[in-house]
């Protein structure tokens, strides 16, 4: 029997499913990770730049151990670990049941956090000294100082590195196929080896994935020209 050829014409029948299932699945929890570990983040790296030790020492040794652990160790800790220490929290007989997505939005915030802190952290002592000292001579208080003056230009100043943190966000999606969630490369997968077709499959997801990632690169690099030539 002759083996089918190969025929990227295989993958128009399963687009709605490839695009509306799997691609819509990655983009929501790219968002989600992002604007949450963002957050999430934001706050660490206000801890680790306050000169209380006990503020500062707990949110650095998190940020250090969260970026010398695989995501993908993180991801079985949480799912498989998490609804026992819940359990054990909330003195609950069971265990408490996350759920996949769940697990998977929430591992992803964690993670993510540690790597936006640094990033934040970075912006935050990029704003001139100067700023923070007028502001303080006009008699802001420190949360003030932060909303007003500080925040605004560091986001600024870190942008280009924050889309680039999320353009790796999104390529380490496809890291929940231990979870059995059906991401982008998972749909992909399904419907390949159903009708026989991963290499068509494989190749089409490569090309999602470059064109995103390569527009979202070369969006990021602009923005990155328009702040040195702003300065």
């Amino acid at each position: 029997m002759a083996a089918p050829h190969f025929e990227l014409s295989a993958i128009l029948p399963s687009l709605p499913y490839l695009l509306k299932t799997g691609l819509a699945f990655t983009l929501t929890l790219t968002a989600l990770a992002a604007v949450m570990g963002l957050a999430l983040g934001t706050l660490l790296a206000m801890a680790r730049l306050s000169p209380i030790k006990l503020i500062a020492w707990p949110a650095a040794m998190y940020v250090n151990v969260m970026r010398s652990v695989p995501l993908l160790l993180v991801i079985f800790w949480f799912y498989f670990l998490m609804p026992y220490m819940g359990a054990w929290v909330l003195g609950a007989s069971s265990p408490v049941q996350v759920g996949a997505f769940k697990s998977a939005v929430i591992t992803f915030t964690l993670f993510e956090a540690a790597y936006f802190c640094e990033i934040v952290r970075a912006g935050i002592q990029s704003v001139p000294k100067g700023q923070v000292a007028a502001g303080m001579a006009l008699g802001m208080e420190h949360g003030q100082l932060m909303r007003s003056v500080v925040l605004p230009q560091a986001f600024r100043n870190m942008t280009p590195a924050l889309l680039t943190r999320i353009i790796m966000l999104f390529q380490d999606t496809s890291l929940v196929y231990v979870l059995s969630l059906t991401d982008f490369l998972g749909a992909a997968s399904k419907i390949g080896q159903r009708d026989g077709r991963l290499p068509e499959m494989y190749i089409f997801v490569a090309l999602v994935y470059l064109a995103i990632c390569f527009a979202a690169s070369r969006g990021t690099a602009y923005l990155a020209r328009r702040h040195r030539h702003s300065h």
